[in-house]
């Protein structure tokens, strides 16, 4: 049997340009593509189970898509902030070597 819906073929066709894309994909960009996937899929399933695959793969493509997009963006958030505190522990550990050196120097010259 040949799925002739175009609905399904959009999904799939959006997905492969996604996952095509020459650039790095965001996680925002990631969590939409799998959950676009994953949606049609699940709709599909149920989709078929009450004889409509084509319309269901299509409503659970958009649902897949807006929550993996949700998703993906609360994570994305995440790993900036993760970022962020990466690069404060840094200065920080930088700011203690400067201290430990400008101490030993004082230190050296019996200042201290």
């Amino acid at each position: 049997m040949q799925n002739k819906n175009p609905a399904v073929f959009g999904l799939v066709l959006m997905s492969a340009m996604l996952i095509g894309c020459s650039s790095p994909l965001t996680t925002r960009e990631k969590g939409a593509g799998i959950g676009a996937l994953g949606g049609a899929a699940t709709g599909g399933i149920i989709g078929s189970a009450v004889g409509h695959p084509g319309a269901g793969a299509a409503i659970g493509g958009v649902l897949g898509l807006g929550t993996g997009a949700l998703i993906g963006d609360q994570l994305q958030g995440q790993e900036q902030k993760q970022r962020e505190q990466q690069t404060q522990i840094e200065r920080n550990q930088a700011e203690l070597e400067r201290q430990r050196r400008e101490l030993e120097e004082l230190k050296r010259k019996g200042e201290y």
